[in-house]
């Protein structure tokens, strides 16, 4: 671990780090979130008949999208070009949660670990949207990097 945050400069100020000299490698990065509602909500989600529809299949699409918008949400992460991304969702009705898992891959000489954690983030946002008109105590509980592979810091898992 680095003594020093790389978006500051020596005065302190924030700043865009200089990617130019790394190489380009094959990154992918692996994010979780996780929703909790009642047993009674989950069921709603996994049957799909929501009032706003398919909470599920819009959250995936969400995760996605956003995914690729990370570069203008975060204002010092570098746009990329991303390879692919992908969202799964699982249900626990039981217990009444719903684990979103966003996964990111590029080739490039900067991370996606930024990526799939908006993905996962944005994902869990829309499933909080999509059922908020059935149950109101609805939480996001947790966003998490999960893992992360390729460039100089090599593999890492939580």
């Amino acid at each position: 671990m680095t003594d020093r945050l790389t978006h500051l400069d020596e005065q302190g100020d924030a700043r865009m780090v200089d990617v130019g000299g790394k190489p380009v490698t094959e990154r992918r990065a692996v994010a979780r979130a996780v929703v909790r509602m009642s047993p009674e909500t989950a069921k709603v989600v996994r049957a799909g008949d929501a009032p706003k529809g398919d909470v599920l299949g819009t959250a995936r699409l969400a995760g996605v999208m956003a995914a690729k918008k990370t570069g203008d949400l975060i204002p010092l992460c570098h746009p990329i070009g991303l390879d692919h991304v992908d969202v799964e969702a699982a249900i626990d009705e039981d217990r009444g949660i719903v684990t979103l898992t966003a996964t990111a891959s590029v080739t490039a000489r900067t991370g996606v670990e930024m990526e799939a954690m908006t993905a996962a983030s944005v994902a869990a946002l829309t499933v909080y949207d999509m059922v908020k008109g059935v149950e109101r105590g609805v939480a996001i509980e947790e966003v998490v990097l999960l893992e992360k592979t390729g460039g100089r810091g090599g593999a890492w898992r939580r």
